[in-house]
């Protein structure tokens, strides 16, 4: 760690009140908490769920013009 990074982690911690020991726990908790679900077979089930959907497809700039469409125009 830099001596410029571990400067921005003290404000970081001071700015919270918190010594930079707990600021850390709790930034290394906030990350593995968001991190990416690294197990296959949970990402297969919901696929396997979200394909049971009837849900409009096709080309992105398609989708993206006809919500915008929807936006300016509610009602049609």
């Amino acid at each position: 760690m830099t001596p410029a990074e571990l400067r921005e982690i003290r404000k970081a911690a001071r700015q919270r009140r918190q010594t930079v020991s707990e600021w850390v726990r709790g930034a290394l908790r906030e990350a593995r908490r968001t991190a990416p679900d690294a197990d296959p077979g949970r990402k297969l089930a919901a696929i396997r769920r979200a394909s049971r959907y009837a849900l409009p497809t096709g080309d992105i700039a398609d989708v993206l013009a006809d919500i915008e469409r929807g936006r300016r125009d509610p009602g049609a």
